[in-house]
């Protein structure tokens, strides 16, 4: 497989993965899931870890993996790249698995001291998507394996966090965040 269309695969098996927390960005507010409850004098995870943001952030990231079932033989005409579909297990697994690589951000935050939206280089882009393949590889590991190679996790690994920088400054710009980052 090319760089091109190993960016391409990328984007398309990941995008279960990104698109949930804009999501749930968008959708959040409710009550907060440490229940405002603290640990050693700190919030668990905070205000904005929510039910409401966990739960709409995942079911779109599984309306993202269903439509592009859907799509899929388009794609494959279209883009001449075989994009791969998804299981079920895989089309629940990265939405949830990206909602909980940010939940454990947030108590990593928490536990070193930082307040809700301060930065953690590294840990804020990659979070989601480690646990999203974390999480994949677990209850999906033969599609996990047939799909992501060595390569394919490269470019994910290194692209994530380009995208992660630029859809936060996008969403800061149009006032969907309170932070750059």
């Amino acid at each position: 497989m090319g760089p091109l269309e190993l960016l391409i695969v990328a984007f398309w098996v990941m995008l279960p993965a990104y698109v949930p927390n804009n999501a749930a960005v968008l959708a959040g507010g409710g009550a907060p899931i440490d229940g405002g409850r603290t640990w050693n004098g700190r919030r668990i995870l905070g205000d904005g870890k929510t039910w409401r943001g966990t739960i709409v952030g995942t079911l779109v990231g599984v309306g993202v993996a269903y439509l592009l079932n859907v799509l899929q033989p388009t794609a494959i005409d279209v883009l001449g790249v075989g994009v791969p579909t998804f299981p079920l297990a895989a089309m629940v697994a990265l939405p949830l698995g990206a909602m909980l690589g940010d939940m454990a951000a947030s108590f990593l935050k928490r536990r070193t001291g930082r307040n809700r939206g301060a930065p953690l280089l590294g840990v804020d882009q990659l979070d989601f998507a480690v646990m999203a393949l974390l999480l994949t590889a677990i209850v999906a590991f033969e599609w996990f394996v047939m799909v992501f190679t060595l390569a394919l996790l490269l470019v994910v690994l290194i692209v994530t966090p380009i995208l992660h920088v630029v859809t936060n400054v996008l969403a800061y710009l149009f006032g969907f965040k309170h932070e750059p980052w």
